[in-house]
């Protein structure tokens, strides 16, 4: 029998209107028409989303501290951090691609990192954040916008070309990029909205005033 006080849902991909079911852990819902995963039952969500987040704030710290890489020609070494190259973009008048790489590398990344663990750590430590609906918000709006991969892809394409005239050293911000991209993608994959909606609801009505 179907049961009428199950919510209903609409399919993002068919727009299909379907009654939401329970689910066993480790299970997902799909689309009887298009066969679309709806939802997923990832009772560790929290938890996985949480320690990768962390993993990558530390990260992000040391690739934004460290030179990404260094140049030595005839003995003098320079050496450049993103901050650094941002700026000097800024005062070669590149201002709108030294603004782009500002937004996209480092202050979207720096949001969606302060964001989760925002929501996550009062979530794991049994509390519910004040505003967590704006944050929620917030980061569905500023993950589109970090682009750290790009960044990666840019910046091995410029260091094979200086190569060729320069002696290149990679530093150590470069390799904290490359595992700042693998731990954001796994937070991204790991993050599931839809069960923290659910647990920040339900925490918030057992703290409200009866």
């Amino acid at each position: 029998m179907t049961d009428r006080t199950a919510q209903l849902i609409a399919c993002h991909e068919c727009d299909l209107l379907q009654r939401d079911i329970q689910l066993n852990p480790g299970c997902y819902a799909s689309c009887p028409r298009c066969g679309a995963v709806l939802y997923r039952n990832a009772t560790d969500s929290v938890d996985r989303t949480l320690a990768y987040t962390l993993a990558a704030a530390m990260v992000f710290l040391g690739a934004n501290v460290f030179p990404i890489f260094s140049i030595e020609v005839q003995g003098d070494r320079s050496a450049i951090t993103l901050f650094g190259a941002v700026l000097s973009l800024w005062d070669q008048g590149m201002r709108s691609i030294s603004l782009l790489v500002f937004l996209t590398a480092m202050v979207a990344p720096a949001v969606e990192l302060v964001s989760i663990t925002y929501l996550l750590l009062p979530l794991k430590l049994g509390k519910v954040p004040p505003s967590y609906p704006l944050f929620m918000r917030v980061l569905q709006f500023i993950e589109p916008w970090g682009m750290v991969e790009v960044l990666m892809l840019g910046v091995l394409v410029s260091l094979v070309k200086l190569t060729h005239n320069f002696r290149v050293i990679p530093g150590m911000a470069l390799w904290s990029f490359a595992v700042l991209t693998l731990l954001l993608a796994a937070a991204a994959a790991s993050f599931n909205a839809r069960d923290i909606w659910g647990q920040m609801d339900a925490r918030w009505k057992e703290q409200a005033p009866q």
